[in-house]
């Protein structure tokens, strides 16, 4: 039954000859890979808003020039980001290129880092997206968490049936979006020019003595939070169709034009409007409905708002298995996330997301917005990062034109690093937990890293030197009676080695007569030594009796514990039997020089 769920839920395997069939064109990797960042547009000019606002609406006309800085700075993004796609085409994006030109340590940040914020995007998306339909429909606002995790159910099973059926369907929604959102910022623009708006728009160029640059500061940092996912392109190279990088630099210069052009538009439009912001209402909210009205087409551009943000998550989805399959590879973390799923994806990555975000989620009852800071911290570190990587990287390569490549990753890395500190300066009371979990985070990596080297210096033999050792064989095998399953065993041992004991463990005198006396009627070939048990604990004298037996016979024998055990029909009925057997294998498991074996016997009825 559960087969055919999993079989129903995330389709048939896929062989692995059909991978290549799995890479993404440029149109359907843009949908996927870039929806965290075209997401952004919905809530990205409202964070600097609620920054400005603290001090008044008249100081809402500085979101027109911290939205160009915020333009600029994306525009250097995108132009770094795609130096590095030429200078890495095997993905990975701030982790490699940062463990390559500055060192381990640094590599671990980044890939840290961007873990971390893989997890914090689809929380905050799922949320950012139940916001949005709230804003709606407010009778909705005590489901949000149910909501929430609705989505991120429905994300894992998407991306669990393999990357490109996932971007088949996310594919539409997300241009869906696109095309709302242009439409909403072309029709705004007319609605403006004819002075169809009610609302004053503050007046540009105001001198305010509230305004601090301290303030100017934070704004502008808050609306950084807009260009979170411009580097998932990077880390995902290995998801494109061939030529990987030429269309990975494609996808992202669109990405760049596309979110550029409706975060300038959204923010004008917002300035004109006169917009301020409201906690039961989204930005784009009362910029739709001053537009359009509560009509249909405002229900139209809210259903889609509301899905790009819970699609936004899905970048993640894509970049976070194989930023972890990568780390598992270089042994930080564990092999599980090297293994690809049915359906050719790193289902052990996508599963792990799901349930890191929901749980995430449920912790802050679906109100993440205070983890936003958080959450542009995570990516401004890795920005910093592969920016000052790149940078080393020309400088000790020195390859044709390396002068200009350098001159754009020195300003790129100089701009993350301030907008990292002006976030840590001005948010820190959001972001403190950063400097406790990063260092978490790398010490695990590092904890990771020397368990697998230990283990593999433990495994590791000399070929020339060890060979097998050919010893005989002694079997000891716990009954708790005379039965099919005691002969099957029985049976088994004899066809092994001559070498074979059954043991009994005994409360009371009269169970040990009767046994001893069945035994000697059956006669199976095979001696039986019974063991008392003062205080009715099974484990304590069998554990004595095979420490004596590994004593005498170490040297010359292998040890086998045989253990008996039944394989049920049904599931639960394995409730009903095996729990002695079970307990004995658990802490037999804990001795050395000793092989558990288990010897089943089917049930059929």
């Amino acid at each position: 039954m559960v087969s055919k769920l999993k079989r129903y839920l995330i389709g048939k395997p896929m062989k692995s000859t059909a991978l290549e069939d799995e890479k993404l064109s440029k149109l359907k990797a843009l949908a996927v890979l870039s929806s965290d960042a075209l997401s952004s547009v919905a809530y990205g000019t409202e964070q600097i808003l609620l920054v400005l606002m603290t001090v008044g609406a008249a100081a809402l006309w500085y979101s027109l020039p911290i939205s160009v800085a915020v333009l600029g700075l994306l525009t250097i993004l995108i132009l770094s980001y795609r130096q590095t796609i030429f200078s890495y085409p095997t993905g990975g994006g701030a982790y490699i290129v940062a463990k390559d030109n500055i060192g381990v340590p640094s590599g671990l940040m980044a890939g840290g880092s961007l873990l971390v914020d893989y997890i914090l995007t689809v929380a905050v998306s799922s949320s950012a997206g139940t916001d949005a339909i709230t804003s709606a429909f407010p009778q909705l606002h005590d489901h949000r968490v149910l909501i929430s995790l609705t989505m991120i159910t429905f994300l894992t099973l998407m991306n669990l049936r393999g990357i490109t059926e996932s971007a088949s369907v996310l594919a539409l929604p997300v241009y869906l979006f696109v095309i709302s959102i242009f439409v909403l910022i072309v029709c705004g623009i007319v609605h403006y020019a004819a002075g169809g708006i009610h609302a004053a728009a503050p007046h540009y160029g105001a001198t305010l003595s509230s305004v601090s640059i301290f303030l100017l500061l934070k704004a502008f940092s808050s609306g950084c939070s807009a260009l979170t996912g411009v580097e998932a392109v990077s880390n995902a190279i290995p998801n494109f169709k061939q030529p990987a990088e030429k269309n990975a630099a494609a996808t992202l210069i669109m990405m760049g034009v596309i979110l550029g052009a409706m975060f300038i538009g959204i923010s004008l439009l917002a300035y004109g409007y006169g917009i301020q912001p409201n906690e039961k209402e989204t930005v784009v909210s009362q910029i739709a409905n001053a537009t359009f009205g509560r009509g249909t087409i405002y229900f139209i551009i809210q259903g889609v708002t509301a899905l790009i943000l819970f699609l936004a998550a899905n970048t993640a989805y894509s970049a976070f298995p194989l930023l972890a399959f990568m780390l598992a590879k270089d042994k930080f973390m564990p092999h599980m996330f090297m293994v690809r799923g049915d359906r050719l994806g790193f289902s052990n990555g996508i599963i792990i997301l799901g349930v890191l975000s929901a749980l995430l989620v449920i912790a802050f009852h679906g109100d993440t917005e205070n983890l936003i800071p958080l959450y542009a911290v995570g990516v401004f570190i890795p920005f910093t990062l592969s920016q000052l990587g790149m940078m080393l990287r020309w400088i000790r390569k020195k390859p044709s034109g390396w002068i200009g490549k350098l001159l754009i990753n020195t300003v790129g890395m100089l701009t993350t690093l301030s907008i990292t500190l002006i976030f840590i300066i001005t948010k820190f009371a959001q972001v403190w937990m950063i400097f406790i979990f990063l260092p978490l985070v790398m010490l695990m990596f590092h904890r990771i890293y020397r368990h697998y080297e230990n283990t593999a210096n433990e495994l590791r033999i000399q070929l020339a030197v060890d060979k097998p050792v050919i010893k005989g064989s002694t079997m000891v095998i716990p009954v708790a009676g005379i039965t099919r399953v005691v002969l099957h065993t029985i049976s088994y041992a004899k066809s092994v080695t001559d070498n074979a004991v059954a043991v009994y463990i005994g409360f009371d005198e009269e169970e040990i007569q009767k046994m001893e006396a069945k035994w000697a009627e059956w006669n199976p070939g095979v001696r039986l030594i019974v063991l008392r048990s003062r205080y009715r604990s099974v484990m304590k004298p069998l554990v004595k009796f095979i420490e004596t037996v590994e004593w005498k016979t170490a040297e010359s024998d292998h040890i086998t514990i045989l253990i008996p055990q039944f394989i049920t029909k049904h599931w639960w009925h394995n409730i009903l039997h095996n729990q002695t057997s079970l307990l004995i294998r658990a802490y037999l498991f804990t001795q050395k020089n000793i092989v558990i074996a288990t010897v089943p016997y089917h049930l059929n009825r």
